[in-house]
């Protein structure tokens, strides 16, 4: 930009001498900032603008940094070196005491567009108005007594000690702070943490006392930080309040209110900027955009000077600078005599410029000057009074601009929503239709229900970022459909999105249309066969256990009692004809008393029973237990046998907590990742500490990507989502997720609307009417019950009966298998065992017989043998 704007230096004199048949010139200095390229532009059509035949304007121009005092130096005594008759330039607080010690030493006028310079400068002539009036004006109009001043100390202090003087008459409380000297690599940072501070001493009323590009650096933090919502009011401290952009903040809530010293509504402006429109970009940097205070005040010196210097060659008035082309550094200096002259032939200057009336004290201020009040309304920047020294504050409009409850049946309505099933889903055949035409479901049909109660044109928008809208921690900006309302990208949210109290903070809700919970969603598990022993299931370990041993118990007490009392024994007579002696007997022997209590305990009863009191109370108790555990079981064995049942790993918020195998997240930028991270209670916050820390990431983009999740973990991931979408998923094929446990919270969904816009209450009677008739019932049990894929819903699925199946039943039979086998097993034994005994006795038997004959042999031996001792050996051999 240096060398255009040094090139064009060069080559105007040359064109307007050609222009001008050789006229006389008079030769202007220029003085620019880097970055000014539309304050040059408005100065080069001034230049064109202005020139006569009678003499023509000659500009050279510098490009320089303002805040560098050596820079300024430099170009200004180069400007004084080839002969000028003024400058016009800027400068900032570093530079303007060099500045006015050069004008007032060599007799230069200096017209700037820059902020007013302390002190009396006679040589300076301020384009810029002073502040200090309109803006006391405004703060005892607006009833402030307590407030913030924010100042750039790169303009001055004498605005603010302005303000201070009038505080310490009025008793107003002014917390003044410095904003000028933040690096420019923290200012972000450094402004959010300012505001937070007067946030801290509820501070909501502040005024910027600064330059444009700095005003618009801290209303975007301010925005970041939900600071621009209703109770919040900004005075912005310059002539420009229609040049930043106000759309971001427009619908927030706030008040925002400055001054505006370029009136568009003027004839003069009107047909200034009708010109300005036509010029090319490339010719004209920053042509492209509305022309700004300072180039507007650019425009107005250039015309001043032209004024002056007319006035100055019609009187005839030698301003020649023969011999006055020294140096500037020169000691002693050495005014230029001539200088006094253009000096006050720049002061009695009165014409009518794009800042309005233009007219100079003795001091070269402006005076007698008029700018206009402005307010920031939801339809945009609104007039509501002017101010000039005569009549002070005059307010024009009082109360709220009619602009912001007209025209909405006229108005196309802009609804933000997000694509989640079934709040708002794509036809099939979507590509065959056009606009809302496209969309179908829960609040696509609630959309028109409220734009026919509340009779106004709408058109869906699908959300950018497809996220309902949370704060980012670090930057404050919000994202989603709450960033598309702050940020004045929509009209109206119709979604499934969830009241919260941080998003109450920026937008404005409906009455819920809906109300729900955080719930739990998991993978289906499969369902549990029937094991072989399943019939043992309606009762629990333990309580078999129980009863083995309360039969073995029982069993040895009848023994024990049966043994001991007298009753239990009875005489058995011996049968007519057998001799002997009787016996005393007892039934109850230690395997009768087993058999007793298996027979009780299986209800089939036993060929014996006690006859004494002691037995028969064993055997009614034992009656009576029998009586209740068959009840139990025979009520519970039916249920057992014949529903189908599924063993969930989750049954509630606690079982997830407690156990680190499956995974559980959330919705990434949604109220459910901020309800886990704001809340206080010790179970969701371990769950919060969890699901912040786990790796890879439990945060989704989106729902679908959360149930898909869920279905291909094969059970190792919790989804952590609001209750209805919960149910309408459980109803969509393949039927594989399930909702377990209670709700963890409860809450509502609601219509969003800017702060302060007219839709509010209107929205918010339609959505109570619509309650009242039953047409958001009907809306859910369309889109969730009547077209589900997994048959009736409402709930939790329901479990199914059925007819038993061998697998049933298989147990039983194997235990009558078995038993018989066993049976079987225990005759052969007992065959064994019998043929056994038999044989021994059979053998025992004979060998009683064998031996009872061998002792009538022996007799009959020894007599013998008393024979042969009588006879003789002779009678043993024969």
């Amino acid at each position: 930009m240096q060398k255009t704007m040094n090139l064009t230096g060069l080559l105007l004199p040359v064109l307007w001498g050609m222009s001008f048949g050789g006229s006389p010139s008079v030769q202007i200095g220029g003085l620019f900032p880097r970055g000014a390229d539309q304050e040059y532009s408005a100065f080069r059509i001034g230049m064109v603008r202005f020139g006569t035949a009678e003499f023509r304007l000659t500009p050279h121009i510098d490009n320089l940094e303002v805040a560098n005092s050596f820079a300024i130096t430099n170009c200004f005594c180069s400007q004084f070196s080839r002969g000028v008759y003024a400058i016009f330039g800027f400068y900032d607080k570093k530079s303007v005491n060099t500045i006015t010690s050069f004008c007032e030493t060599l007799h230069v006028s200096f017209i700037t567009p820059s902020f007013p310079a302390d002190g009396l400068n006679q040589f300076v002539l301020q384009m810029r108005p002073d502040i200090k009036g309109p803006l006391i004006s405004l703060v005892e109009y607006y009833k402030w007594e307590t407030f913030a001043y924010l100042y750039d100390g790169d303009r001055g202090l004498s605005t603010l000690q302005a303000v201070l003087d009038t505080a310490a008459e009025r008793k107003w409380q002014v917390t003044a702070i410095n904003v000028g000297n933040l690096k420019d690599e923290r200012k972000d940072e450094a402004y959010r943490s300012l505001f937070q501070d007067l946030e801290n001493k509820k501070e909501k009323r502040v005024i910027l006392d600064c330059e444009q590009d700095k005003v618009k650096d801290i209303m975007e933090q301010v925005i970041t930080i939900g600071r621009h919502v209703k109770g919040y009011h900004y005075i912005i401290a310059n002539f420009g309040f229609l040049d930043g952009d106000l759309s971001k903040i427009q619908y927030g809530g706030a008040n925002v209110s400055g001054f505006q010293i370029v009136d568009f509504d003027d004839p003069v402006v009107a047909k200034f900027d009708q010109h300005w429109e036509t010029l090319e970009e490339k010719e004209y940097p920053g042509a492209d955009s509305r022309i700004r205070y300072t180039s507007a005040l650019t425009y107005d010196a250039v015309q001043v000077m032209t004024e002056a210097f007319k006035f100055l060659h019609k009187q005839r008035i030698d301003i020649t600078r023969r011999g006055n082309n020294g140096d500037c550094l020169a000691n002693p200096a050495v005014p230029w005599s001539q200088g006094v002259e253009i000096e006050r032939a720049l002061k009695q200057v009165r014409v009518d410029g794009l800042t309005g009336n233009i007219q100079f004290d003795q001091y070269g201020k402006r005076v007698n000057y008029s700018v206009n009040v402005m307010e920031l309304k939801n339809s945009g920047p609104v007039k509501i009074g002017y101010w000039n020294e005569v009549d002070k504050m005059a307010v024009t409009k009082i109360g709220p601009s009619s602009n912001d409850t007209m025209g909405i049946e006229n108005k196309t309505v802009v609804v933000t929503t997000i694509l989640e099933a079934p709040y708002v889903m794509l036809k099939k055949n979507s590509e065959l239709f056009v606009d809302n035409d496209r969309y179908e479901g829960y609040c696509v049909d609630l959309a028109a229900e409220i734009a026919k109660h509340c009779g106004f044109k709408y058109q869906l928008r699908i959300v950018g970022d497809g996220k309902y809208g949370a704060r980012d921690a670090e930057t404050k900006i919000w994202n989603g459909m709450v960033g598309e309302l702050v940020y004045g990208k929509a009209d109206i949210a119709v979604a499934p999105l969830t009241i919260t109290l941080v998003r109450e903070e920026v937008i404005d809700f409906s009455k819920p249309f809906m109300s729900l919970g955080i719930s739990i969603m998991i993978k289906k598990p499969q369902k549990s066969k029937p094991g072989v022993f399943s019939f043992l299931d309606p009762l629990a370990y333990e309580i078999w256990m129980c009863i083995v041993f309360a039969y073995i118990g029982v069993s040895v007490v009848l023994f024990l009692v049966s043994r001991f009392s007298p009753y239990e024994w009875h005489i058995e007579e011996l049968e007519d004809g057998q001799l002997g002696q009787s016996e005393s007997t007892n039934e109850f022997g230690i395997f009768n008393s087993l058999w007793f209590s298996l027979g009780a305990f299986m209800q089939q009863g036993c060929d014996i029973s006690p006859r004494s009191l002691s037995g028969r109370i064993v055997g009614g108790v034992w009656w009576f237990f029998t009586l209740i555990i068959i009840s139990s079981y025979t009520a519970n064995l039916a249920a057992f046998l014949t529903v189908e049942r599924m063993v969930s790993p989750i049954e509630s918020a606690e079982d997830l907590a407690k156990q680190t195998e499956i995974a559980y997240g959330t919705l990434d930028a949604g109220s459910t990742k901020e309800f886990f991270r704001r809340s206080k209670i010790a179970l969701f916050d371990k769950m919060w500490q969890y699901m912040k820390s786990a790796e890879p990431s439990v945060f989704v983009k989106n729902t679908v990507e959360g149930v898909l999740r869920v279905r291909k973990s094969k059970g190792k991931y919790a989804y952590l989502l609001e209750s209805t979408m919960n149910e309408y998923i459980e109803q969509r094929k393949p039927c594989d997720t399930m909702k377990v446990g209670g709700n963890l919270d409860s809450k509502g969904y609601g219509i969003a609307t800017p702060k302060g816009s007219a839709l509010r209450n209107a929205v918010n009677l339609a959505v109570l009417k619509l309650n009242e008739q039953g047409l958001l019932d009907k809306l859910k049990n369309k889109w969730w019950y009547d077209k589900g894929e997994c048959g009736s819903g409402g709930g939790e699925s329901k479990e199914k009966t059925s007819a038993l199946s061998l697998s049933n039943v298989a147990g039983v039979f194997y235990i009558l298998v078995g038993g018989l086998g066993l049976a079987m097993l225990v005759a052969l034994v007992e065959f064994c065992y019998k043929s056994r005994a038999e044989a021994k006795r059979l053998k025992v038997a004979k060998s009683d017989s064998l031996h009872a004959t061998s002792s009538q042999n022996s007799q009959n031996f020894a007599t013998y043998k008393e024979g042969y001792n009588v006879y003789g050996m002779e009678s043993v051999k024969i």
